[in-house]
């Protein structure tokens, strides 16, 4: 092993061995610097030729400085500052010892161990039933600048899981409170404790590392395209993490549920939870080159996926929610997505698709196994067309024609459907749904500012009752407020008008309907 003389002291440094960028190296980089303060710095060694190249430029991309690149007998050191290189952090740090190569390819992660079926899953609680015309948002709000800085502080490791959870705490207390005034039926948590609607499961269970999104440019077919479609769609990609499989998945402890318990604590309102789907989570989760390590294919992670989430409804629906939403917004992708075999960035979705009736096929088979033998009155299916930007431009279009059939079978007594926007096309494709399903139609439009009057509400509603019967129709907006942390659609305060206006059409239908 060489000895690198840098010019400066790093504060942390490990040897990855001949792993490339895209087959790991990435990975152990980005665990090696997120406990690391600002400006300090990490050394890289590294014995494989290409990361010459690709490491300083992932450097460029990612905005972390690389202060030195030294090579000797094969062996590659580089430097790498956190974000820009700060001299006085190097004051006084003591040497970092070299460890030894802690992943070489080909060798296989090391796996936890696969929980068994749980074929004691709780009973569900009692929860109060949800009548006609209830609002309810879709679950994310905008979070407040300072927990916004706790969270990320507490995704790289730099602040104790206690000291977060109490500023989250507080910013569900002023959540709980806004959506009280707009006098919503039920309530959610604002998904505050979340980097985004899905990506936040990756820091829940055991076998995901979270990584942000510039540190999968070496897994896309072209990383060029990647970054225009990211930067089109106004993805704050530097700050956005992607879960990463890196092991067997496995549910040690609540993905979800600790939300629900504290939200029941502060409020009496009835409470929905949303958790991303089996689908979704499957292909984000799935990376070649690293996945393949812990699993044969996407097929075998999905059994883990689903054993895990099965696990979580039934503690959500054992806490007393009186929905349980299961996020599937890919399917929007994968029927109006542009026939590709390239992989795509939509929702943070990052896969290569399948022929839409295959991927069809294998998330309604997901869904079914997920939610088979809960109460189809407490599950919900939320699905949109892409929330990472208010340019509607940027979205997808299209009708629910060609997810009908799913929408049909999938058990849940409830559909949380975009319909606010004309994207999503007339509510008359709906009428031939069964009867069993009641439909949360999207009738605020969380992408624009300006707050919807009451009779707008009124009027959109009365489109779905005349399709849907009013005894099957709940208000909602068509997506999240703030699906992602770092990129909410709606202010706080706008999120708040629009669901008043919604509580007040509410109102309105109610008396007119009899329900």
């Amino acid at each position: 092993m060489p000895t690198f003389r840098h010019p400066h002291p790093p504060r942390a440094s490990f040897d990855g061995g001949d792993l490339d960028c895209g087959s790991g190296l990435l990975l152990l980089i980005r665990k090696h610097i997120d406990p690391l303060a600002p400006g300090e710095l990490l050394e890289v060694v590294s014995r494989e030729l290409s990361v010459g190249d690709d490491l300083p430029a992932w450097c460029r991309l990612t905005g972390n400085e690389l202060v030195s690149h030294l090579v000797e007998g094969g062996v590659h050191s580089f430097l790498v500052a956190k974000g820009a290189f700060d001299v006085a952090r190097t004051a006084g740090a003591p040497p970092a010892t070299p460890v030894a190569p802690v992943v070489t390819a080909g060798a296989r992660a090391a796996s936890a161990p696969v929980a068994p079926d749980d074929e004691t899953l709780p009973a569900p609680a009692p929860a109060p039933a949800v009548r006609p015309f209830s609002v309810m948002g879709i679950g994310s709000w905008p979070r407040p600048a300072w927990l916004l800085r706790a969270l990320h502080e507490r995704l790289e490791g730099r602040l104790p899981e206690a000291e977060f959870e109490a500023a989250a705490d507080d910013a569900v207390r002023l959540v709980v409170e806004a959506q009280r005034r707009a006098g919503v039926d039920l309530v959610t948590d604002g998904e505050q404790r979340r980097d985004n609607y899905a990506s936040f499961v990756g820091a829940r269970l055991d076998g995901c590392q979270l990584v942000p999104v510039t540190d999968l440019l070496p897994y896309v077919h072209d990383p060029a395209a990647f970054e225009r479609q990211l930067r089109s769609l106004d993805v704050p990609a530097e700050k956005v993490r992607h879960p990463a499989v890196v092991g067997r998945i496995v549910r040690r402890r609540p993905v979800a549920a600790h939300e629900l318990a504290f939200l029941r604590r502060v409020t009496a309102l009835p409470a929905k939870v949303a958790l991303p789907g089996p689908y979704l989570l499957t292909r984000t989760m799935w990376m070649e080159c690293v996945s393949d390590n812990a699993y044969t294919d996407r097929e075998a992670l999905a059994a883990d996926v689903v054993r895990a989430l099965r696990a979580e409804v039934a503690a959500l629906l054992a806490g007393g929610a009186a929905l349980v939403q299961v996020d599937e917004p890919v399917l929007s992708e994968v029927v109006f997505g542009r026939p590709s075999k390239e992989r795509t960035f939509m929702c943070g979705a990052l896969g290569e698709k399948r022929a839409p009736a295959e991927e069809l096929a294998f998330a309604e088979t997901l869904l079914a196994a997920t939610l088979a033998g809960f109460p189809r009155e407490r599950l919900a299916l939320h699905m949109c067309r892409g929330n990472w930007t208010p340019d509607e431009a940027a979205a997808l279009s299209g009708d629910y024609r060609p997810l009908l059939g799913v929408l049909s079978r999938v058990p849940v007594g409830t559909l949380m459907l975009e319909l606010c926007t004309k994207r999503a096309g007339d509510v008359e494709v709906l009428a031939d749904l069964p009867r069993d399903r009641r439909v949360g139609v999207g009738v605020l439009d969380q992408k624009s500012p300006r707050v919807e009057t009451r009779d707008e509400v009124v009027e959109r509603a009365e489109r779905a009752v005349r399709v849907l019967g009013a005894d099957r129709v709940l208000l909602v907006p068509d997506c999240g407020f703030a699906t992602f942390a770092d990129n909410p659609i709606a202010s706080a305060a706008v999120a708040e008008g629009k669901l008043a206006a919604a509580s007040a059409a509410a109102a309105v239908l109610r008396a007119r309907h009899g329900v």
